[in-house]
C-alpha cells in the first residue's frame, strides 16, 4: 500500500509552521477550524470578485490566521497585490466588513493585513493557479506544466515536482501525469519543502494539480 503524507504536516515544528495559531477547549475545537475555513473562503471570494478578468491568477499564497481572546489577526501572503489594492485601505476596510459579517462576530476586533511576497512564482499556491488558468484554456497540459517549472527556476528554487491527475485532455479514461526538474527530497525533514494540492474544474472533469517545490536545506 502507498504510504503517502502531506509534507507540510510531516515537517511541523521544523522547517514547517502552521499557518492557525489558537488555543481552544475540546468542546470549541471545531467550531475554530470551522472560522478559520469561513475566514479563508471569504477572502478568497473577495478577491475573485474583485479581480479584473485579465488574470486567472488570484495569487494568494497563503492566508494565516492568528486568534487571541478579543482579537482575530488575517495576515494575507499575496503575490501580486496589484489585484487587490487599486485603492488600498478602503479595499482593506471592505473586506473586513465582509469578514465580520460573515463571522458575525460582536465581541471580537478584526484586523487584516497584507504582505507581498518576493518570489510570487515560486510558491505552489500561485503556480497551482496558474496551471488551473492554462489548463481551463485548453492549453495542452505539458505545455502547462513546463512552463510553470519555467516560471519557478526565475524565482532561485533547487527543484520542483508537478503533478496533474484526471481526465486530462478529456480522455475517456483518467490518469497522472508528473514531471520533475531537480532534486524534490520527500523523506528528509530537514528539507524546506512548499506544497499544495488544488482542484481545477474543466468542462470534461475535475481535474487535481499537485505541486513541490524544494526551497532549501536547513
Amino acid at each position: 500500500m502507498g504510504q503517502k503524507i502531506n509534507p507540510l504536516g510531516f515537517r511541523l515544528g521544523t522547517t514547517q509552521g502552521h499557518h492557525s495559531l489558537w488555543f481552544a477547549q475540546p468542546k470549541n475545537y471545531s467550531e475554530g477550524i470551522q472560522e478559520d475555513q469561513k475566514i479563508r473562503d471569504c477572502i478568497k471570494n473577495y478577491v475573485q470578485k474583485n479581480m479584473r478578468i485579465s488574470s486567472s491568477v488570484e495569487g494568494i499564497a497563503r492566508i494565516e490566521i492568528q486568534k487571541r481572546i478579543d482579537l482575530i489577526q488575517v495576515i494575507i501572503y499575496i503575490g501580486f497585490p496589484k489585484l487587490l489594492l487599486e485603492n488600498r485601505p478602503r479595499k482593506i476596510e471592505e473586506l473586513q466588513m465582509n469578514v465580520q459579517k460573515k463571522l458575525n462576530c460582536v465581541n471580537r476586533k478584526l484586523n487584516i493585513a497584507i504582505t507581498r511576497i518576493a518570489n510570487p512564482y515560486g510558491n505552489p499556491n500561485i503556480l497551482a493557479e496558474f496551471i488551473a488558468g492554462q489548463l481551463k484554456n485548453r492549453v495542452s497540459f505539458r505545455k502547462a506544466m513546463k512552463k510553470a517549472i519555467e516560471l519557478t527556476e526565475q524565482s532561485d528554487t533547487k527543484g520542483i515536482q508537478v503533478q496533474i491527475a484526471g481526465r486530462i485532455d478529456g480522455k475517456e479514461i483518467a490518469r497522472v501525469e508528473w514531471i520533475r526538474e531537480g532534486r524534490v527530497p520527500l523523506q528528509t525533514i530537514g528539507a524546506k519543502i512548499d506544497y499544495c494540492s488544488y482542484t481545477v474544474r474543466t468542462i470534461y472533469g475535475v481535474l487535481g494539480i499537485k505541486i513541490w517545490i524544494f526551497v532549501d536545506e536547513e
